[in-house]
């Protein structure tokens, strides 16, 4: 058996969106726009994501499903695939982080994680 593809770079740019957002209900809208980039020497499917999203309460939310966007990208050596999704929590400040269950073109299964990143709507930090 050879060794799973494993080298998968993945990036996340979040954003605040204000116009969807309502502070005074503690709703605070986020969208989020991931590039997935397969920097092994073999292809890779995206099969599964668990995000773990947790607000400035400590409240934890955890998602898990098959794909991402209704897709299950297969991105060869050098490709990538980006997309934008969105979340909400209830304080203006979070984090998520998670990873993507993956296959190789042998049927290897590994995780690739999703780099912890910061949901911030604007809020300065001391």
């Amino acid at each position: 058996m050879s060794r799973p593809v494993q080298n998968i770079d993945i990036s996340v740019m979040p954003t605040y969106l204000e116009d969807q957002s309502s502070p005074d209900d503690n709703h605070y809208v986020f969208a989020y726009t991931v590039n997935i980039v397969n920097r092994g020497d073999r292809p890779a499917k995206l099969l599964t994501r668990h995000w773990i999203i947790t607000d400035a309460n400590g409240k934890v939310e955890e998602v898990k499903g098959p794909g991402v966007v209704g897709e299950f990208p297969n991105l060869r050596p050098g490709e990538s695939f980006e997309y934008t999704s969105g979340t909400i929590i209830q304080t203006p400040l979070g984090s998520m982080t998670g990873s993507y269950q993956m296959c190789d073109d042998e049927g290897n299964k590994f995780d690739a994680a999703i780099p912890a990143f910061t949901l911030s709507a604007g809020v300065v930090l001391h």
